[in-house]
């Protein structure tokens, strides 16, 4: 099988650092592969994820100019997928593609016959209604939670071939990221007010317990460069949403001790601040789709707790592999009871429901439906 993955232009496959649904393929296509699937990847040039073919416009990622006005952005994701359109014309080797691109993908794929499309859902459903409300009925799509797809449009969700949990590399084998346990507790990911890192903060300056945060600022990965855009009113990002959370609601927290914010990290560096953490917490402010986070804590046996909102229900078993809350005093009782969950279960069970392999095969059964369902549709018209 020839297949055509669409990663979009906006950060090279795997990203540098945050970069949810680049890792999401990065971790995908090395899966595939093994399993004998040829992967075109349409990405930027500076992706360096092994594949059988890379197209691109751009040498490097376009994720900064997401924060420019629209009129100067619009196009960027257009003329990516206009160059993945072209390459589809000149051959006829795709069996299929599999999307990742926001909107821009299935839209322009929809106006293009070509191969069969699969189009992963990665992100609120309810933020372009439009759209997702008269989904075109010729691109299949998959989710990556039940309860995303429970709560998507009914168009959206007459197009869906399920959900596909996401993975993590970590996942792959009895990992050896194995580091001491420590006392501290930690959030992982971007810093926004729906990951809600104000509501761990509150909670662990209540109990006494440190915490660590880590993870960019609308991009921003180091306090020197938050403070350049604080400090200049002129700067694209200083009236951000994000930059004004940290701000006005995370940094009144920040002690340097008991509670920290340390910037975005990656690598080992990451993986051993993870793997050390007494527990890894989740006080989301939303209906999260996907959570690669919680399934890499799983994966380095750190028992996530968190509220029990979007996808934390289908990930954490409660009481098993971690702890889930209905309200902030119940997530502070938990976080006293973190050292009930076993680290070797955690891992067990990420091993068993979020590998790599786990999540190839059951793309693979995705693909196979993805490409009948287009021959059904074809030989009937």
């Amino acid at each position: 099988m020839n297949v055509l993955i669409n990663a979009g232009p906006w950060l090279e496959v795997p990203p540098p650092g945050y970069g949810g649904i680049e890792n999401v393929v990065a971790t995908l296509v090395p899966a595939l592969r093994e399993r004998g699937v040829r992967v075109i990847l349409a990405s930027v040039g500076a992706s360096d994820l092994e594949v059988d073919e890379l197209i691109s416009v751009y040498d490097t990622g376009q994720f900064g100019d997401l924060q420019k006005p629209y009129n100067q952005v619009m196009g960027i994701a257009h003329a990516h997928q206009a160059r993945l359109v072209e390459e589809l014309r000149r051959r006829d080797d795709v069996d299929l593609v599999h999307d990742h691109l926001e909107v821009v993908g299935p839209a322009v794929l929809s106006a293009f016959d070509g191969p069969p499309v699969l189009h992963t859902l990665h992100w609120d459903l309810r933020k372009h209604p439009a759209f997702y409300g008269s989904f075109p009925q010729s691109i299949a799509v998959n989710g990556v939670s039940e309860s995303q797809l429970r709560r998507a449009p009914e168009a959206l969700r007459d197009a869906a071939l399920g959900a596909v949990h996401l993975a993590t590399p970590l996942a792959g084998h009895d990992n050896d990221v194995r580091a001491e346990r420590g006392e501290h507790f930690v959030v992982m990911g971007r810093v926004c007010r729906l990951k809600g890192q104000h509501v761990a903060a509150r909670v662990c300056q209540k109990l006494g317990l440190p915490l660590v945060l880590a993870g960019p600022v609308s991009g921003l990965g180091t306090q020197a460069d938050l403070e350049t855009v604080t400090q200049d009113p002129y700067h694209p990002l200083h009236g951000h949403p994000d930059v004004r959370y940290h701000a006005d609601v995370v940094a009144p927290y920040l002690d340097g001790d008991m509670v920290r914010w340390i910037g975005a990290v990656g690598g080992q560096e990451r993986d051993d601040l993870y793997a050390s953490a007494r527990a890894a917490l989740f006080p989301i402010q939303w209906d999260e789709p996907g959570g690669t986070a919680v399934v890499e804590a799983l994966a380095l046996g750190v028992p996530p707790v968190g509220l029990r909102r979007g996808c934390l229900p289908e990930i954490v078993e409660h009481g098993r592999t971690g702890f889930l809350a209905d309200t902030e005093e119940e997530l502070a009782e938990w976080l006293l009871r973190v050292d009930e969950i076993d680290p070797e279960e955690c891992r067990r069970e990420a091993r068993r429901r979020f590998s790599p392999s786990v999540m190839a095969e059951r793309y693979l059964e995705l693909y196979e439906r993805t490409i009948s369902r287009s021959r059904s549709r074809r030989g009937a018209a």
